[in-house]
């Protein structure tokens, strides 16, 4: 078997560090995904359009959907359903912009899962000693950081293709 650019040995799907991740971030959206549909009746999607509204409640549908990382068609459906369960407002704006904010109802959606999700937070971060919760957050930063820049060099090379 060949070895890597960095002169160690090929190493199998399973210990690679993006799958790895992926596989971590799978399992807990999972759990999140069965709690939130339970205690509150949305689904990942839609707890995660919630909560990003709730951040910044100048966010129109392209803004919202390029930060959850969806694509504008995936998003407008989630942002409908949320429309018509009266948990968000769409206000046209000049062109074909929908600015979106909170109701009453989904504000009070909201708070039940900011709260849930903190509270999953801080059990998933319980399970380190606070030096490896230091370091696994401040790592998780520069991997996040790396992936971009990773991501933009391969856009620059499939485009000379």
């Amino acid at each position: 078997m060949a070895d890597r650019p960095d002169g160690g040995e090929l190493l199998p799907i399973a210990q690679l560090l993006s799958y790895r991740l992926s596989r971590t971030s799978s399992a807990l959206s999972r759990s999140a995904a069965l709690r939130y549909r339970r205690e509150f009746d949305v689904s990942l999607g839609e707890w995660r359009a919630i909560a990003l509204i709730a951040a910044d409640p100048t966010l129109t549908l392209n803004r919202l959907a390029r930060r959850a990382g969806l694509d504008k068609a995936q998003m407008s459906r989630v942002v409908a359903r949320l429309s018509e369960r009266g948990m968000v407002d769409r206000t046209t704006g000049s062109g074909r912009t929908s600015q979106l904010a909170l109701t009453a109802a989904g504000t009070e959606v909201y708070r039940g899962l900011i709260a849930a999700a903190n509270e999953r937070d801080a059990q998933f971060l319980a399970a380190l000693d606070p030096d490896e919760a230091v370091v696994l957050l401040r790592a998780l930063d520069r991997l996040a950081e790396t992936a971009l820049e990773v991501e933009q060099r391969e856009r620059g090379e499939a485009e000379l293709t």
